[in-house]
């Protein structure tokens, strides 16, 4: 958030390694071009060269057991960047720190009057720079060495380092063509980071269409059956220990990373506020897809959106909580039209998404049979979250409004709770509306009559009546 204030320490500290960083990779690019139009044969392989001290080094380091002063200095230690991740790391930041650095690979080939394929780069709708592709990265690395060509993709895998903890991706968007030219693009986390010094949360967009949810009750807000709790507690156990229980208790040979289940029941039970508390109580973030901007008509878009999610979510502890997940989850019908077929291609895809993903993910639905049974089938539990009883109404009821101190004595909550099957969602409506109504005729008390007419306009919404 923007204060008018100046940068803060941490990033002003951040602004001198990444200076030291940007410096090394000007050096390493001049000097590489000037190996390649064999103005000084020897640098034709950069690293090999480094390694005989005729190529600069990367900057130095302070040792990893010292606290480090810079965001840099903590990811290459946290990462185990070696001169080569370094460098590609430099190189997927230059266009957002210092663009005019890569200006030097917008040389023209003469003879065939276009760029060199060599050099790689992509271009960007509004950027003039020059945006590097993982080409560019081995230009810079490998030089014609097949081998460290071969070492760059290893190094560029989604579980090496440099993608495993999000520093950089790629965007490959062209089948069929080669994967050297797959965008090399900075984590946005990482960029952020870096920039501010402060680690932050992605917002909703359409290129990120999840939101942070949270809330303001705790546990003892929530009114839900025994059993529905005993489900939900192993979930919490799972969400704190399962990295253990896979790794040391060896279950990894046989269980896939992950928990996946199903929430369902009537609307206002409860599913969502469960989810968000569960994310409390494990220290996770919660973020709800909204399903409205992730499903598109056009082909491969939703799965296109889906990705932004899952790939942001990878490597953290987020829970990702797909609310009325009927939109995506839904059952699969027979093939008869290409309608049909781009259906069940998102349905598949989402199952392999799902399935991949190590953390947890809810799925809340109003009705199970909603749900594709291939998706049934994978979950480790499906939680039922009926329709309160009547002692649990009045809790609800007691909840929400008793500690106010603003119904008036005619009131009677175990009245209400006796005679209207209500769900928790419901009772904060008919709250809100007695609010409301006893605002608008200027009393500082909701009556009884204030409640009434909201249950009335609730249960219209529901088609039944008093």
């Amino acid at each position: 958030m923007w204060t008018g204030a100046d940068p803060s320490p941490r990033a002003t500290t951040n602004a001198r390694a990444l200076e030291a960083e940007l410096h090394w990779l000007d050096r390493v690019l001049q000097l590489r071009l000037a190996g390649h139009f064999g103005q000084d044969e020897a640098v034709a392989s950069p690293l090999s060269a480094t390694d005989r001290g005729e190529l600069p080094p990367p900057p130095a380091l302070p040792a990893p057991s010292a606290e480090p002063a810079d965001d840099l200095t903590r990811l290459i230690h946290e990462g185990g960047l070696g001169p080569a991740e370094r460098l590609v790391l430099a190189l997927a930041l230059a266009p957002h720190l210092r663009p005019q650095l890569m200006d030097l690979l917008f040389v023209s080939n003469r003879n065939l009057d276009r760029g060199f394929c060599e050099f790689g780069g992509w271009k960007g709708r509004h950027h003039g720079g020059f945006l590097p592709t993982v080409e560019t990265a081995a230009f810079l690395i490998a030089g014609e060495d097949l081998a460290r060509r071969f070492a760059l993709r290893q190094m560029l895998d989604e579980t090496a380092p440099l993608r495993r903890l999000g520093l950089v991706r790629l965007a490959h968007e062209a089948p069929g063509e080669p994967w050297y030219g797959s965008a090399l693009l900075a984590g946005a986390d990482t960029l952020d980071l870096l920039c501010t010094g402060e680690a932050r949360k992605p917002d909703y967009s359409t290129q990120f269409p999840a939101k942070l949810i949270e809330t303001k009750l705790g546990w003892n807000d929530l009114v839900l059956d025994p059993d529905v709790m005993d489900e939900v507690e192993a979930i919490i156990t799972w969400a704190r220990h399962g990295e253990t229980l896979m790794r040391d208790w060896q279950l990894d040979k046989a269980l896939k990373p992950g928990y996946r289940c199903l929430f369902f029941g009537p609307p206002g039970t409860g599913k969502t506020l469960t989810a968000t508390l569960i994310g409390d109580k494990v220290g996770a973030d919660v973020y709800r897809i909204d399903l409205s901007m992730v499903v598109s008509k056009y082909i491969g878009e939703t799965e296109k959106n889906l990705a932004q999610v899952f790939d942001q979510a990878q490597h953290r502890r987020w829970i990702l909580f797909f609310d009325e997940a009927d939109a995506l989850f839904g059952k699969r019908t027979a093939t008869s039209s290409s309608n049909d077929r781009h259906a069940n291609q998102e349905v598949s895809y989402l199952l392999q998404r799902v399935e991949d993903f190590p953390g947890t993910v809810i799925l809340a639905s109003n009705l199970k049979g909603n749900i594709d049974d291939a998706f049934a089938r994978r979950f480790q539990s499906a939680v039922y979250f009926p329709m309160p009883d009547a002692e649990q109404r009045l809790r609800l009821w007691e909840g929400m409004v008793r500690h106010t101190g603003r119904l008036d004595v005619d009131v009677d909550l175990a009245d209400f709770a006796e005679r209207h099957e209500l769900a928790g969602g419901a009772i904060a409506n008919v709250v809100r509306f007695g609010a409301i109504n006893a605002m608008q005729a200027g009393r500082d008390r909701i009556l009884s009559a204030d409640l009434r007419r909201g249950i009335a306009k609730e249960l219209r919404k529901e088609g039944r009546t008093v």
